[in-house]
This record gives C-alpha cells, sequence and structure tokens, in this order.
C-alpha cells in the first residue's frame, strides 16, 4: 500500500482520544455481555415520531434526488429566525449554509478561519474531536486549560496569553464535557481577547436548549461580535435527531458564500428529505426541544443525589448539556484507569476524562442518556465501585 497522508495519519495527535474504550464498550455489547452504556450523547427516546412521519412523507413526495448545496431555502430561513430571535441581531438565509451534522460545520468554520500552519485556540476540557478537526484543516490545536475552582469558566488572562499569533477561538457553551454555560463577565472577556487579536471566535451552541442554571448567552449577540463570528448549530441535541446529520454554521455573509463553495467540494448538500423534517422539527416551537431536555435534568439531579450521599466522587453542578463530570482522584486512580476498570468490574462504560483534554485528567464524563432505571442501577454501580477503590487507597 503506498504510504497515506501524514494530514491523515496526524489527525488524533499522539494521544488515544477516548474512543478506544467506547469501542471496546461496544464490543462487549455486541458479544452478548449486559454493558450499561454511559458514553457519547445519544438520547435514549429517540426522534419524536411526529418528525419521522414528516421525514417519511417528504421522501415518499420525491425530496430524494440532490438537495440545494446551501440548503434549501426555507430551513435557511427558520435557522435565520432562530438565529435572529435568539440574539437579537439580523440574520437572513445568506447568513446560513446547512451542512450534515454539527462536526461538518465545525469543519467547515475552521476552513474558513484558518490556513495551513495557523494557530488555533480551543478551550480545555474540550469535545474530543476538536483537535482532529483541528488538524483536519492543517491548522495547529492550541488547548487554553480553565480551572475546576473557577468552575471551568475560561479565564481573559489565560487566553490573552496563548492569542497572540493565533487565527480563532473555538468554544462551547454549553459545554461538552464540564456542562458549564459561561456567563456574561466569561463573554466580555472573550470578546475582548478576540477583538484584541482579531481572532475569529467560533461558537459551538449545539447544547443551546439544555440549560440548568443560568442563560445562554449567544456569542454572536455581544456587541461587535457578529461579524467575526461563526455560529455551529444543529438539531442533533436538541431534537434527538443525531443521525438525521443535520446542523449549520451561520456569519457573516462573505463568509457564508465561501463556505458553500467548500461544501460544493466536499459535502455537496444534506437530503432534502432530512431538511424538510428538520423544517418540520424548527416549526413545532421550544416545547419539542424542552420535552427532549427534560430526562437530562432529572438524571442530573440523580446523579447530584449520589454525591450528596458520599466523600469519594465530586463534581460541580453541570449547568447545561447532557452530562456530569466526577472527579475520580480520590479513589486513586486516573481518569482513564477508573473507566477501564469500571467497565471490566461492573460493565458500566464512561469516557474517561483524559479524552477531553489535560484539565479533565482526574475525571470521567457520565452521559445521561440511559433510562431512569437503568441509569439508576449503573449510577449505583458507579459510586460503589468508588468507594471500594478508595478504601484501597
Amino acid at each position: 500500500m503506498p504510504k497515506l497522508s501524514r494530514q491523515i495519519t496526524g489527525l488524533t495527535g499522539n494521544g488515544d482520544d477516548g474512543w478506544s474504550l467506547f469501542s471496546r464498550a461496544r464490543a462487549m455489547k455486541a458479544a452478548g455481555l449486559p454493558i450499561l452504556e454511559l458514553t457519547i450523547g445519544e438520547h435514549d427516546t429517540g426522534t419524536d415520531p411526529a418528525i419521522l412521519d414528516e421525514m417519511h412523507r417528504a421522501a415518499r413526495a420525491g425530496h430524494t434526488g440532490y438537495a440545494a448545496v446551501p440548503g434549501i431555502a426555507p430551513l435557511r430561513r427558520a435557522v435565520a429566525e432562530h438565529l435572529g430571535a435568539a440574539t437579537g441581531r439580523a440574520f437572513g438565509p445568506e447568513n446560513v449554509l446547512i451542512t450534515p451534522g454539527g462536526q461538518a460545520a465545525l469543519f467547515a468554520a475552521h476552513h474558513a478561519a484558518c490556513d495551513p500552519g495557523d494557530h488555533a485556540l480551543l478551550i480545555d476540557p474540550y469535545y474530543a474531536t476538536y483537535p482532529g478537526t483541528i488538524r483536519a484543516v492543517g491548522a495547529v490545536p492550541v488547548a487554553v486549560p480553565t480551572r475546576a475552582e473557577v468552575g471551568f469558566q475560561p479565564e481573559e488572562a489565560r487566553l490573552a496569553a496563548a492569542a497572540e499569533g493565533a487565527t480563532s477561538l473555538l468554544i462551547n457553551s454549553p459545554n461538552n464535557p464540564t456542562g458549564a454555560v459561561y456567563d456574561e463577565a466569561t463573554l466580555a472577556g472573550i470578546a475582548r481577547v478576540a477583538e484584541a487579536q482579531d481572532l475569529w471566535v467560533i461558537s459551538d451552541e449545539v447544547y443551546d436548549s439544555q440549560v440548568w442554571q443560568g442563560r445562554h448567552v449567544p456569542f454572536a449577540a455581544l456587541p461587535g461580535m457578529a461579524d467575526r463570528t461563526l455560529t455551529v448549530g444543529s438539531l442533533s441535541k436538541s431534537h434527538a435527531m443525531t443521525g438525521s446529520r443535520l446542523g449549520w454554521v451561520a456569519g457573516p455573509p462573505e463568509a457564508i458564500e465561501r463556505l458553500i463553495t467548500l461544501a460544493t467540494h466536499t459535502t455537496y448538500g444534506v437530503p432534502g428529505y432530512i431538511q424538510e423534517a428538520a423544517l418540520f422539527a424548527l416549526r413545532s416551537g421550544p416545547e419539542t426541544a424542552a420535552r427532549v431536555a427534560a430526562p437530562f435534568l432529572r438524571r442530573r439531579d440523580m446523579v447530584l443525589a449520589c454525591l450528596a450521599r458520599q466523600q469519594v466522587l465530586s463534581a460541580i453542578p453541570p449547568q447545561g448539556a447532557m452530562y456530569v463530570m466526577l472527579d475520580v482522584r480520590r479513589t486513586g486512580m486516573t481518569g482513564r484507569g477508573f473507566a477501564e476498570a469500571l467497565l471490566d468490574a461492573e460493565h458500566v462504560a464512561v469516557m474517561p476524562g483524559e479524552s477531553f483534554g489535560s484539565a479533565a485528567a482526574g475525571h470521567v464524563r457520565v452521559a445521561l442518556t440511559l433510562p431512569d432505571p437503568e441509569f439508576a442501577e449503573a449510577i449505583d454501580r458507579l459510586f460503589a465501585f468508588a468507594v471500594r477503590q478508595a478504601e484501597k487507597v
């Protein structure tokens, strides 16, 4: 076989991004073992049947050929209206490109913001695919650590120290994996750094419908930020449409025009029947997203109740998103060691914190994604395992 490119072989950097444990859990499950899986953000409820009915109707009606590469006009308008209502800024269809999921939107946004060799900032802890996405466009990921002591809120001084010479900054609020919702002071500090260093800000807001404490403020809503912000959105988390692969990137029309050209040469659009279902989902109102979010808040509170009954594990209560990040250091184990041992001993799968950057070391991320009875069983096993491990220290 001819030599593979450095571009493709270097996507994961020098370490394991945590997917090996996920893959091992899936293999154990496929072999018939009763694995309780709390790894990825995959809803247990499934897509609303009414959305699926619309998808089926659209496919039967003939929306199975090539769709417009930028997205169908009614959907682009609906996304623009959604963003306009959230930000108080003027958004039109010319500000929106429909993409096959939020991941494709992240890839496109970094293509707009970075040339090969550019430094691209990201907040640590981060979603596991972020560094590879940055490397995929030829840029260099530069992680800016946050601290648990300040609730994993990005600190202006740390950002400013890392930002010189960079071209972009990727933020994510509500945050995966920490659950942090960036407050107004944090966002103002990010805005000052972005303006001082002339950065593009790529704002991943796919969890904007899952806020438990505080208030989600879209970054493009901040004064002077709309023209330097590329907002990434998706229906994967808000409407339990992960497999439908429907997302968007929104920003200045000049940037979107260039990204449409990129889409023409890469993804060539999103299936029309998926877009019709997405339009139906957006028009269904906030009640649909609220129904999807409700189980995650309930399970978050279940974890917090367990935390209050013991002294081994700890956590900063997540303000949003569908995860809880547990500090396991009192067990004497690393996050990776804890996750591997938990899978073997209790058949409970969680993601090691090290998958999400150095700032998450010594933690595991628990996805709030099993039905309540199974979730309660998984959490009971996890906490009991942690207590047993701590007794050995």
